[in-house]
């Protein structure tokens, strides 16, 4: 999608302008989006939430998301996995979360996708990661530039995922989900946040190192 040109804020920091004004947006937009995660839960909970998103903005999720979260057991996997028939029902009834039924019960499967995945391998994240070499990759984007829907590696890792049991995760999720966890970062090169995700980045990789 277009990403609209940088904006200077009042506090004198440039932005990309997708944000815009809004207090909520521009808090994620500093503190979450493109900072790189490596926890196996959280990214859990953020590719299950990009999943809910499908078809809506992103926003409308983020306005949501402490109720999701408290409806959700706050994304335990394990808890999920259980999930019933009649959990299915209520939250179903629950006008807190977006209410789909497909991808309620996509939530669940993904989450018994999970622990087969944390069960049997190096863990989620390293999964993940592993399909950027383990370190974010900078995209340099110009002010304006267009971000793609979907690349290889997005298209590579929503393969992998779906053969795991994973819903809702198509090549374009997965790819809005990699630029929210940092695993590509997408700020243009103008906008504060694009160098402080370099530097989170640089840091991690000289911290593994040292182990």
């Amino acid at each position: 999608m277009p990403i609209p040109k940088t904006i200077l804020h009042a506090d004198g920091l440039k932005r990309c302008g997708w944000p815009k004004e809004d207090p909520l947006y521009v808090a994620y937009h500093d503190e979450e989006w493109g900072v790189p995660e490596w926890d196996d839960r959280a990214l859990f909970e953020k590719l299950i939430l990009d999943g809910f998103q499908a078809g809506l903005a992103w926003i409308t999720i983020l306005r949501k998301r402490d109720n999701f979260r408290k409806a959700f057991d706050d994304f335990e996997p394990e808890k999920i996995a259980r999930y019933t028939p009649k959990k299915v029902e209520r939250l179903m009834q629950d006008a807190g979360i977006v209410r789909n039924r497909a991808k309620i019960e996509g939530a669940i499967l993904s989450a018994r996708g999970y622990l087969k995945i944390m069960e049997s391998g190096p863990g989620f994240s390293a999964m993940l990661w592993d399909h950027v070499g383990g370190k974010p990759l900078d995209n340099k984007m110009r002010a304006g530039q267009s971000a793609p829907a979907e690349t290889p590696t997005s298209k590579a890792m929503s393969k992998q995922l779906i053969g795991h049991g994973f819903k809702f995760v198509g090549p374009t999720i997965v790819y809005a989900f990699m630029q929210a966890v940092g695993m590509v970062n997408d700020h243009e090169v103008t906008c504060w946040c694009h160098a402080e995700c370099n530097k989170l980045a640089a840091k991690h990789a000289k911290k593994k190192k040292k182990k």
